[in-house]
């Protein structure tokens, strides 16, 4: 029988070359095919591995999140927080206790200063790492069920006005800058699943998500959003598939003599797009240039969602919709994007409450 080990490596090892909706698929062809064969890890050496046993099992773990479809992104973050959080407590994944990792938790807030909800994001990485070693039957106790989520203050998120929508639009310069804008306001996307848009997934107004966990979702196009993107697609001459393609480095673009003014146009320059899509970096950057232009405060991508789920619902779509658009299993999880005033849930009590 083959080691799980041996597939996970081969599936991390091309998995820079393959899409996130493809690696599940490529791991069944490689357990298929080494099925086959015997196959075990080489145990010859005349010096056996001394390194950081940390180290060691945080590269099996990525490996197997990897193995899993989790985004490029989402690895790194594994990877930078679990990491440094292992090399503070200074012990081997072993001998960590929950003790350890509360008084980590209560340093990074009180030494260093962080945000409590960072280092709650910092917790919750931990807790999937001791969570796949007990799965993996690596450890048999895992010392993060003892530790709770640390209190974080619940701070009201506010979606945009109506009059900030519209300075971001009169903000955009070009095609591309306004697809992206009305896709946002329209699809209530996140901006990685924007990031993996494709042009033959486009319906009319319909378009097909691949949100988080390889879970494919349709979503609609506003009439001005039909408009902007086919406006944008009207003006690319490439033949990328990405709705919003890659581009060369602007340094590589300034090279060729362009100018300033025209480097935002690089999309309409075939010899500018390359493979592969444009990352959800890129487009944040875009957006949130696009607010400081447009004299708009916290203007970034995922408030886009916030807003559309808070003006569908104050015009009455149900929660169980508008949670589904999202791509939300539950409810719960919708009900923190919302941005009710005190005075409408005051109007809609008057309503629907004798």
């Amino acid at each position: 029988m083959i080691d799980e080990n041996v597939i996970s490596e081969v599936v991390y090892a091309v998995s820079p070359y393959i899409s996130n909706r493809d690696i599940s698929d490529v791991r069944m062809k490689v357990t298929m095919v080494l099925s086959k064969y015997d196959i075990r890890k080489d145990e010859t050496e005349i010096i056996p591995y001394q390194g950081d046993v940390n180290e060691e099992i945080l590269k099996k773990f990525i490996i197997a999140k990897t193995a899993a479809g989790r985004s490029k992104r989402t690895l790194e973050y594994y990877k930078d927080t679990i990491s440094k959080t292992l090399q503070t407590i200074g012990k081997p994944y072993t001998q960590i206790t929950a003790n350890d990792v509360r008084i980590y938790l209560a340093l990074r807030v009180n030494r260093d200063g962080v945000s409590k909800a960072c280092a709650n994001n910092e917790r919750r990485n931990l807790s999937a790492f001791y969570s796949w070693l007990q799965k993996e039957e690596i450890l048999l106790k895992n010392p993060m069920n003892k530790v709770e989520a640390i209190k974080e203050p619940k701070i009201k998120k506010k979606a945009f006005s109506n009059m900030e929508l519209e300075k971001i639009r009169f903000a955009c310069r070009d095609e591309y800058e306004r697809a992206l804008v009305e896709v946002l306001i329209s699809t209530w996307a996140r901006i990685s699943e924007i990031a993996e848009m494709r042009k033959d997934e486009i319906h009319g107004n319909k378009i097909v998500v691949h949100g988080k966990g390889d879970k494919y979702r349709e979503t609609y196009l506003t009439a001005k959003a039909q408009l902007a993107v086919n406006a944008f697609l009207a003006k690319r001459k490439d033949s990328s598939p990405w709705l919003f393609p890659k581009g060369i480095p602007f340094t590589e673009m300034k090279k060729d003599g362009r100018t300033p003014e025209d480097l935002h146009l690089w999309w309409t320059d075939p010899s500018c797009v390359v493979l592969g899509r444009r990352d959800s970096g890129s487009l944040e950057k875009t957006i949130r240039r696009l607010g400081v232009s447009a004299g708009v405060d916290k203007c970034h991508p995922h408030r886009f969602r916030r807003t559309g789920a808070t003006m569908a619902l104050r015009a009455g779509m149900p929660i169980i919709e508008v949670s589904k658009l999202l791509g939300h299993e539950s409810i719960a999880t919708t009900q923190i994007y919302l941005d009710i005033e005190d005075k409408q849930l005051e109007a809609t009590h008057e309503k629907y409450v004798i």
